[in-house]
């Protein structure tokens, strides 16, 4: 497997880093990767890492449920429960960023449940989906031509609303993704971005078999002021910071199975609520969070 290595932080481009934790692989390949923390900003990712054309390979699971649609097993059953909950909430928030509705593209729209919710809701819907199978039952699911890669795609065309919902976490070209959706998005129009966030509860009581940290595929781990910095320099003002309190029960779930061999699910409802209790008093630290950005 081809590796690469990071030379400076995507954030601040500081050279000096630090090992900040080894984590396995769990899903697919048992492997271990190293996340580093730049001495300058503090931001977390992971290097080294697979190569963009390489890291396919790391999302070959039936565990991989966003990807696919799967009723298997408690987790995969419990995933889908929610996911009709957070599916209104969604849109629920897209609609009052933007009541006029309008063009909506979703990046990393997996098998395209949150397109199919806007689009029957009265939005022009377009979506980005890298994984084939889970592009393919997009195109099934809402009717619209799914695209396979961001930098190619919808040149020279705007949105009023541009979402990604636990997926920058995932992109190799990070900078030029960026730059990408700073013109994709329509002057007064809104890019929502939701990532886990490094700084939670259940991130700190887990530590290295926290879930979220999804080694190789997650390359970056935020915090607040991270992706502020990053996203708030392509011209973005940041205007709402929103829990995603279910997170940290699934989090929890999985990270109790990485941990013992198998979920404890009354330690990850335990974990979870005081997750979500302890985020209250700390500055919003949720297992989740979803970012609001405005452009101007």
């Amino acid at each position: 497997m081809k590796m690469e290595t990071l030379s400076c932080c995507p954030v601040c481009k500081g050279e000096r880093r630090t090992p900040y934790l080894v984590c396995k692989d769990y899903t697919v390949s048992q492997e271990e990767f190293t996340l580093e923390q730049c001495q300058s900003c503090g931001f977390v990712f992971t290097n080294p890492r697979p190569a963009e054309n390489e890291i396919g390979a790391y999302y070959q699971s039936t565990d991989y449920i966003s990807h696919s649609n799967t009723k298997q097993g408690l987790v995969a059953k419990a995933y889908h429960s929610v996911r009709k909950i957070t599916l209104q909430n969604k849109l629920k928030l897209v609609n009052e960023l933007s009541p006029k509705k309008g063009r909506l593209l979703d990046v990393g729209c997996g098998t395209g449940m949150f397109l199919s919710v806007c689009k029957e809701d009265g939005w022009q819907v377009a979506g980005i989906e890298p994984d084939a199978g889970a592009r393919q039952i997009a195109v099934e699911q809402t009717a619209e031509h799914i695209q396979s890669s961001i930098l190619e795609s919808y040149a020279g065309e705007t949105f009023q609303m541009i979402t990604m919902w636990h997926v920058l976490e995932h992109i190799h070209q990070l900078d030029a993704t960026l730059n990408w959706l700073k013109d994709r998005v329509a002057n007064q129009g809104h890019l929502v971005i939701a990532v886990p966030n490094l700084q939670s509860f259940d991130a700190q009581e887990y530590g290295k078999y926290w879930a979220a940290y999804d080694v190789p595929r997650h390359l970056y781990h935020f915090s607040q002021k991270a992706i502020q910095q990053l996203v708030s320099e392509k011209g973005f003002t940041l205007t709402q910071t929103l829990p995603m309190p279910f997170d940290s029960f699934y989090v929890s779930m999985l990270s109790t199975k990485y941990r013992d061999g198998k979920i404890n699910y009354v330690e990850a409802v335990r974990k979870g609520l005081r997750s979500n209790q302890w985020a209250k008093s700390h500055q919003n630290n949720y297992s989740s969070l979803i970012y609001v950005f405005k452009k101007a």
